[in-house]
């Protein structure tokens, strides 16, 4: 379980971005973190993967204090970032970036499931390398599946239906609920999108720089849509915040 207490970060010289925000994400659910632009979520998530260090708080990871460990540590300790632009690597095959995140050679068919649970088509994308060949949506999905190959205690995903399709946002919303049942793992998902929302076991509001509101989605959501005015609609995804 991760837990924040009272945990605050400013940029030096310049606004608090977040001020004395404590939050628990349990293992064998879903937290689904979300809010309006600029209100400190993607900061929040930097600072729960180490990116980041709080300038008040602390951060603990099963009960053990890791407020002062980098991104490297906190991963050996069980935490994975899914960045909202994920990084490109030159001369990597999407094979050989799996195999790093699973800490073992994968054969073909395990990491051809994994891809398929993001809704790529393994044999097509097996080879294919980590570089300007691969558009933004489909870098997003490998690294999403880069983060279920970690295994880890805590996968922290920042806006995984960005760039992606509708098919493969179903395909990733049915890969979350699957992963919810396996109890060993803790889901943090920052996002607007209602579907995603809707899923959560958990959900946080999270509003300039503070929790506004948590509680389930049917405590919620309805509150939430009611305040935002109105759902947008994207591509049949519909989203909370704009």
């Amino acid at each position: 379980m991760l837990e924040l207490e009272n945990v605050s970060w400013g940029a030096p010289g310049g606004d608090q971005v977040l001020r004395d925000v404590s939050l628990k994400v349990e293992r064998g659910r879903i937290t689904v973190l979300t809010g309006p632009n600029g209100s400190g979520k993607t900061t929040l998530a930097k600072l729960i993967a180490g990116l980041e260090k709080p300038s008040g708080g602390r951060v603990l990871l099963d009960g053990e204090d890791i407020t002062g460990l980098g991104v490297a540590q906190r991963a050996q300790a069980g935490v994975s970032f899914a960045f909202q632009q994920p990084v490109r690597f030159k001369g990597f095959t999407v094979k050989r970036m799996l195999d790093l995140a699973a800490g073992r050679p994968l054969s073909n068919r395990g990491a051809c499931g994994l891809l398929s649970q993001v809704g790529l088509c393994g044999r097509e994308y097996v080879d294919r390398q980590m570089d300007g060949s691969l558009s933004g949506g489909e870098m997003k999905r490998v690294e999403i599946a880069t983060v279920l190959a970690r295994q880890s205690k805590l996968a922290i995903f920042d806006e995984p239906e960005a760039g992606i399709d509708l098919w493969s946002f179903e395909s990733l919303t049915d890969t979350f609920c699957r992963l919810r049942g396996c109890g060993d793992r803790a889901l943090l998902i920052i996002s607007h999108q209602k579907r995603i929302l809707e899923i959560a076991d958990w959900l946080v509001v999270l509003s300039e720089g503070h929790i506004a509101r948590q509680g389930t989605p049917r405590e919620v959501l309805p509150e939430l849509v009611k305040s935002s005015g109105r759902c947008e609609s994207c591509a049949k995804q519909e989203a909370v915040f704009s």
